[in-house]
């Protein structure tokens, strides 16, 4: 019934169907059951015209509509009215479709009208407000709402706005029966968490008799999206860890304790320690690992990645980082390299500028299982790049990978390689369950001793010469800064205008040759962008201007501060990674925020938020708080967020209430074939297909 296309509901027919596809993507009756009302109006409240206040936002009136009258012209031209009651008069007000509009109401007739007010002048008015024939008899002693349907300019203009869905999901609901809408959800569950049945809820979410039995429809359903979303990302996992095979380091051998009680450069923390624990067990069980790495700027993940790398080694392996850009694959290169320098154990690196004989050489001590270790770009998951024994994968900054780029790096092995995606974006918690809870999830949650915390200020653009100066006095003490400028145009030749502009303006202020600036930004060659990157690394500049493509990875422990030009239009997990580029030598480091005067609240809030905290996932709670997890960077592009009601910054509760509930049940009933389970499976079944999540990581 649900799968039948909606041209066949009563009062659709082809071309409406067509209208309903192309402008709501309603192509099914399931389709049109799940288009939900977005707000619902209570027939029987009337608010007096008199009492409207600037503080309404809708409001429902009634009384006698006064005649129309045409005014202004051709791109003003607009129809006006009046409505009264006995405590006053609301202007109506219509910019579209006025000729229609004079065909189907008539003045001097009792209106019911409903809309967003605002004022003008002082007097009320509602532009173009929805309105229906009143008759306060009918209504008596009744009490219902009536729901609010999602439509488009175009549905309205061919009879289909928000009243005729309405109508449509009515009829469409007197053809269900709870045969159509079976219950998916045990009894006992129901009974626990007080949930409304689910083909009651449907009818309740649509027509609900009064505000209590709407919210128990939206609570039932909310639980149903949440609840199913954990229950497929765990058994994803579970299947993983019952049936998928992987390589097994049995022993940690001569490289990895050599290196460990030799040669590293500091003590490990607690977090370190416990999440390489959490590694050597998983890699060593014969099931594929595939575990997300989340630790705060400078926590110390690629340490963890090496030792990760050396337990590979000891057991015959080969290893692969992948990295998102060069700079950062050069970095983490260069950092291992000399890491490694007295052990016997290969680095190379592999990017797409790597040509020629050097090229062809890694490929061939790859392929002989010479190379120990490859650091790279994508490049390393071309055709041409075979390893001999490969039986790690680490990735860093994930969401920089798309799934199917990452996919080709195991199809380079026999067993799958073992998978450590690391991020250096704190992912808040809520969302990581949601999101990634088919991976096995470990956090680094302290910093390495040693580490300052970087003071951070907002400053205002009147301040700048004040600011400037401060950056001399720290060049001055030997040290070095960067300016960040951000990307906000659409195009790229505007936001090389600005950032050669900013880098104008910078100059003023730090004249050669008592200075020396380095430039960066997306548009430059890599070769120039990895030389001024490099003559900053060595001291040769000691300011960087550059675009956000330092973000992610630069290591220049001499650098103090960071000053971020237009701070307010930057995203706070971005703010806070870019912060995170100074504050990793001795010495004591800032970041300035510098904004314009005038200030959004949003931008304020993110402003206090940063100057407040250094703590990443505090950050991350905040960012989700503000933003949503549509934005949040690093969120997987997949249907696993695309709820239809629940959401996951509110509903919290619900989704640690969601995920202890799956987790208990598939610990008890891992295949769902006890009694009162099987509805589960049957729906999950049902669903195959229509949601997008996968099980690579």
């Amino acid at each position: 019934m649900l799968s039948s296309p909606v041209a066949y509901l009563k009062g659709v027919g082809p071309q409406r169907a067509e209208l309903l596809q192309k402008e709501l993507n309603i192509f099914t009756f399931n389709d049109l059951l799940h288009h939900f009302p977005f707000r619902h109006i209570d027939k029987t409240k009337l608010t007096p015209i008199g009492n409207i206040s600037p503080r309404d936002e809708y409001v429902q009136v009634a009384g006698i509509l006064a005649p129309l009258e045409t005014a202004g012209e051709k791109r003003g031209r607009r129809l006006v009215s009046l409505l009264q009651d006995k405590t006053g008069t609301l202007d109506l007000v219509w910019f579209q479709s006025i000729n229609l509009i004079k065909k189907i109401i008539q003045p001097g007739q009792p209106y019911l009208v409903y809309g967003r007010v605002s004022f003008f002048m002082g007097k009320p008015q509602m532009v173009h407000p929805e309105m229906e024939p009143w008759d306060p008899e009918k209504i008596k002693g009744k009490d219902f709402l009536e729901p609010i349907y999602p439509s488009t300019e175009k549905l309205k203009s061919k009879y289909l706005g928000g009243r005729q869905i309405s109508k449509l999901t009515s009829v469409l609901l007197q053809h269900l029966s709870e045969k159509d809408i079976p219950e998916n959800l045990p009894p006992s569950m129901l009974e626990e968490l007080k949930l409304m049945p689910r083909f009651q809820a449907y009818q309740n979410i649509h027509f609900p008799k009064n505000t209590t039995a709407y919210e128990g429809a939206v609570r039932r359903l909310k639980f149903e999206e949440i609840f199913f979303a954990q229950l497929r990302l765990n058994l994803v996992r579970l299947e993983r860890h019952r049936f998928s095979k992987g390589v097994v380091f049995e022993k940690v051998g001569d490289l990895f304790n050599r290196f460990y009680n030799q040669h590293l450069p500091f003590e490990l923390t607690n977090a370190q320690k416990k999440v390489l624990k959490e590694i050597r067990v998983d890699t060593g069980r014969g099931k594929q690992m595939n575990r997300l790495l989340q630790g705060d700027v400078g926590s110390g993940k690629t340490i963890v990645a090496l030792l990760s790398m050396l337990l590979a080694a000891d057991n015959g392996y080969q290893s692969v980082l992948m990295a998102p850009t060069e700079i950062l694959a050069r970095q983490h290169f260069q950092g291992i390299k000399e890491l490694l320098e007295p052990l016997p154990a290969e680095v190379a690196i592999l990017t797409g500028t790597t040509k020629g004989k050097e090229r062809k050489r890694i490929l061939e001590k790859l392929a002989a299982g010479e190379i120990t270790i490859l650091i790279g770009t994508h490049a390393v998951i071309e055709d041409p790049v075979q390893f001999h024994n490969l039986g790690l994968v680490i990735i860093d900054e994930q969401h920089r990978f798309g799934v199917a780029q990452r996919a080709r790096l195991w199809e380079k092995a026999t067993l799958p390689p073992h998978v450590l995606v690391m991020t250096a974006t704190p992912i808040p918690r809520t969302l990581a369950m949601t999101a990634y809870g088919d991976l096995d999830y470990s956090v680094i949650d302290e910093l390495p001793p040693g580490r300052k915390p970087v003071q951070t200020v907002h400053r205002y653009e009147n301040d700048r010469s004040l600011v400037m100066d401060f950056l001399k006095a720290e060049i001055a003490l030997g040290r070095q800064v960067y300016i960040i400028f951000p990307l906000i145009e659409e195009s790229e030749k505007l936001d090389y205008e600005n950032l050669m502009e900013g880098y104008d303006v910078v100059k003023t202020y730090f004249p050669e040759p008592q200075y020396w600036i380095s430039m960066v930004h997306g548009k430059m060659p890599v070769h120039q962008k990895d030389e001024n990157m490099r003559r900053f690394v060595v001291h040769d500049t000691q300011i960087m201007v550059a675009t956000t493509v330092i973000e992610v990875g630069v290591n220049v422990p001499n650098a103090s501060v960071m000053l971020i030009e237009s701070a307010e239009k930057f995203g706070l997990s971005q703010l806070h990674q870019l912060r995170g580029r100074v504050g990793r030598g001795a010495e004591k480091s800032y970041c300035i925020l510098l904004t314009g005067k005038k200030l959004g609240n949003e931008a304020r809030e993110r402003m206090k938020i940063m100057t407040s905290t250094g703590n990443g996932f505090v950050i991350a709670e905040k960012d989700l708080e503000l933003r949503g997890p549509g934005d949040i960077e690093g969120t997987r592009q997949s249907g696993i967020l695309s709820f239809k009601l629940a959401d996951i910054v509110n509903d919290r509760v619900m989704v640690n209430t969601a995920k202890e509930l799956c987790e208990r049940i598939l610990k008890e009933d891992p295949d769902l074939s006890q009694p009162g389970h099987e509805m589960m499976r049957n729906f999950l079944h049902s669903q195959k297909g229509k949601t997008a999540w996968s099980k690579i990581s």
